[in-house]
């Protein structure tokens, strides 16, 4: 029962982030959520799936959050009088090992209006992001750490 809420909860966010709340692309996005949830079988697993479930949830909570406020950032950014941007790339060296938990972050983060993953070393242990305010790079890596990457390890170990 779980995992057809989780898959329903992640059709509706399909809708919501292609803006169309059409049965066919509600059907489409279950597809995929489907889809998506045979992929991380083995992350997910059965036991503990409760617990699992909840952090899958508070990350996609926190994540539609964050959506909300980078937009609104990056508008008001954009509409100010006097553009004053700092734009810039920097190294987010990570702490998540696996492909998933390194696709979704890297995907979280594109998602995100003002931010987009430019790059991921060789060996796997940096993420390179580009931000559209990138003053202070020390704060956005903190921010990444302790909000996407932290409940995305959360969700999936």
């Amino acid at each position: 029962m779980t995992l057809y809420l989780i898959n329903v909860v992640l059709a509706v966010i399909w809708a919501v982030v292609t803006g169309s709340f059409t049965i066919v692309n509600l059907v489409f996005g279950f597809i995929l959520g489907a889809f998506a949830l045979y992929l991380t079988r083995d992350q997910i697993g059965t036991a503990g799936y409760a617990r699992g479930s909840r952090h899958v949830a508070s990350l996609t909570l926190f994540f539609l959050r964050e959506l909300v406020l980078s937009a609104w950032r990056v508008a008001t950014l954009v509409l100010a009088p006097k553009l004053d941007l700092k734009p810039g790339i920097f190294a987010y060296p990570l702490t998540a090992r696996n492909d998933l938990e390194i696709t979704l972050l890297a995907n979280m983060i594109t998602l995100t209006p003002g931010t987009l993953s430019v790059d991921v070393s060789e060996d796997r242990s940096t993420l390179y992001v580009h931000a559209l305010e990138c003053s202070d790079a020390d704060g956005l890596k903190r921010d990444i750490a302790e909000g996407f990457e932290r409940r995305i390890q959360e969700a999936f170990r």
